[in-house]
């Protein structure tokens, strides 16, 4: 399988830079064995069967996208993967003018220390101070938007709820579990109504989902179907 593959030209146009309004009139493509229709996610009910379960991300997205300065060096820093009480791993724009023990400023009282960068250009930062990380990164940071909205329009307060899902409560992903952001309360509704069931869990999402793939020949994982022996009657449909 080679990744020039998947390449095909998507018009400017065609890219939503907000969500769809309500949230479960975007348009859903059903495949049934050959055939393929145009649906809305609101129609997902029924496609469904009853006993069918959703399994939805319950992770919250924190405003881990910060700009700030080394000197007169712009800094840009999206937070990755926690690994302390006051330090995240983050991928750093501007690399090349941050030095290992540089303190950069963000704003707003919020400084941190750059240490032990990595082969992957990314630095392990350390926020100054007594106050919880998690209240510095809110005060200094914004959404970290994905970088095909990004690069076309800038991050503002609709963002806050816009790239939120409905489940979202345990805070501590860096990107949203994009699916579950097409899911409204009404939507659910009809789901429970039809004996559709669902269920939370929580998987953090990291920043590693904005970059791109890089290898020419990407492995694709085989799948094995389950021996009847150990199949369920009830289906579990991830989203």
């Amino acid at each position: 399988m080679k990744l020039e593959l998947f390449d095909f030209d998507l018009p400017e146009e065609r890219i939503a830079l907000r969500p769809a309004s309500p949230r479960d009139s975007a348009r859903m493509l059903v495949l049934e064995s050959e055939a393929t229709r145009d649906r809305r996610v609101s129609d997902l009910p029924d496609c469904l069967r009853s006993g069918d379960i959703l399994v939805f991300n319950d992770t919250r997205v924190i405003p881990a996208q910060l700009e700030g300065r080394r000197g007169q060096a712009r800094i840009g820093a999206t937070l990755h993967k926690r690994e302390g009480p006051r330090s995240w791993r983050a991928f750093i724009r501007n690399a090349r003018r941050l030095r290992e023990g540089d303190v950069i400023d963000f704003g707003a009282g919020v400084t941190a220390s750059a240490d032990d960068r990595q082969e992957d250009g990314s630095f392990l930062l350390t926020f100054a101070g007594e106050e919880p990380a998690e209240l510095l990164i809110a005060r200094a940071g914004t959404m970290p938007l994905p970088p095909y909205i990004a690069s076309r329009r800038a991050v503002d307060a609709r963002d806050e709820e816009d790239y939120q899902t409905m489940f979202a409560r345990e805070e501590g992903a860096v990107a949203a579990p994009t699916a579950a952001l097409h899911f409204t309360p009404e939507l659910m509704a009809a789901l429970g109504a039809r004996g559709i069931e669902h269920l939370t869990l929580t998987l953090h999402v990291g920043a590693g989902t904005f970059l791109p793939v890089k290898v020419e020949d990407p492995p694709i994982a085989s799948t094995r179907r389950a021996p009847p022996a150990a199949a369920s009657s009830r289906s579990e449909r991830p989203a």
